[in-house]
């Protein structure tokens, strides 16, 4: 592979401020896997990569990966992902799902989804630090699904937050997003760990930050909602491991270990601080095991298994 410059990659200093990479290198990509509340996982493997001196030149997300990937695009320092914890650490399951009556009242009068998406919408308006995908510090590309063709949409620029609402549209859960006159859902429902997207963008290098699934899971959730999640997280688990073995030899393909055994279903917000302690910890000993040194990722926590 030939080397290039990069094009808008960024790292802190040692005062934390933010600075340009202008060496030439081969560009590399973060890509942030969906997953609901476990994308808690993904702020622990963060912590553990750019402590280490990890850097993206470009960040490609979807679903909840796409809120994970826009904030830390924003703001890729060690102060940026210590406030992305925080957010995590502080977040309930009703400020993503907001139920009540008018809710069900709703949905009896045939509305087309059970919760609406003001709550997410009022966390990204907090917190997102800027509004325009192309004013994030690192490029950040968002991937949301066509609801009439089922194509994948990638999204660089426009509206920050409601391309963010448009990634995360669980189809029959979340409204869908209109946007330049297209319907777009979930990006999960076409490509919820783009690995394919990254290497289209030109990536030559990838770090993948997957969320896993429950493998472990005393109980699966009985709402709609919950098994919504759970059903989606379990595909996300199985396209991501079809997608490592196909792109595993085409590019530099690295993927930080999903946590295993993991008790805590897609629905459930109230591990978040301990899911992000466990993934910092596991990160940091893949590193030091080799893990961004090694072309030979394993799929098997993410293919079906029981504990």
């Amino acid at each position: 592979m030939q080397a290039r410059r990069k094009y808008g990659g960024a790292k802190c200093d040692d005062s934390g401020t933010l600075r340009l990479v202008e060496e030439a290198s081969l560009p590399t990509a973060f890509v942030f896997a969906g997953g609901g509340s476990l994308g808690a996982i993904e702020a622990g493997m963060l912590r553990a990569l750019i402590a280490h001196g990890e850097r993206a030149d470009f960040i490609v997300g979807a679903s909840a990966g796409a809120i994970n990937g826009a904030y830390f695009a924003g703001d890729p320092c060690p102060s940026g992902i210590d406030k992305l914890e925080a957010i995590w650490r502080g977040l309930k399951r009703e400020h993503i799902f907001p139920l009540g009556w008018r809710n069900i009242l709703q949905l009896i009068l045939r509305r087309d989804h059970l919760v609406p998406s003001h709550g997410l919408r009022r966390l990204l308006e907090e917190y997102l630090p800027y509004r325009r995908l192309e004013d994030a510090k690192i490029p950040v590309h968002v991937v949301a699904t066509d609801l009439a063709t089922g194509a994948e949409v990638v999204l660089k620029r426009g509206p920050a937050i409601e391309a963010i609402l448009a990634s995360a549209a669980i189809p029959g859960v979340f409204p869908s997003v209109n946007l330049d006159g297209r319907e777009l859902v979930d990006g999960g429902v076409c490509n919820n760990t783009p690995i394919s997207t990254a290497v289209q963008l030109g990536a030559d290098r990838i770090v993948v930050l997957p969320t896993g699934f429950a493998c472990a899971v005393e109980r699966i959730p009985t709402s709609a909602i919950g098994k919504a999640l759970h059903s989606l997280n379990l595909l996300v688990a199985r396209q991501l491991a079809n997608d490592i073995e196909r792109y595993c030899e085409r590019v530099r393909l690295h993927v930080v270990p999903a946590l295993c055994p993991l008790e805590v279903s897609a629905y459930d917000y109230t591990s978040c601080a301990s899911l992000i302690e466990r993934a910092a910890q596991s990160t940091l000993a893949w590193i030091a095991r080799g893990g961004l040194a090694s072309l030979a990722p394993s799929t098997h926590v993410l293919r079906e298994h029981a504990h």
